[in-house]
């Protein structure tokens, strides 16, 4: 699965950990996404996918979940465009 990154932020605090965002394509897919992601530590992150701009279609965006489940490099691949883009 290809994806091509349009725009990417993070954030940390004491209080609430990293929080972190990630605007992005697909390759073959109708819509385009945002990832929220979230790590008190940096280590364990959890996520939160949406559609970026308006609904798309149901399968697809659960098709993409499923390969951010199994595919490692694609979600570490993400989390490291976020942490690029940390504010200090």
């Amino acid at each position: 699965m290809r994806i091509d990154i349009m725009d990417a932020s993070m954030t940390y605090s004491k209080e609430d950990g990293y929080v972190g965002k990630v605007q992005f394509g697909v390759e073959g897919h109708d819509n385009q996404y945002e990832i929220t992601l979230h790590s008190k530590k940096g280590k364990e992150w959890g996520y939160g996918l949406f559609f970026l701009h308006e609904s798309g279609k149901e399968e697809q965006l659960l098709a993409l979940e499923d390969e951010l489940e199994d595919n490692d490099d694609l979600f570490d691949s993400l989390v490291e465009a976020a942490k690029a883009k940390l504010e200090q």
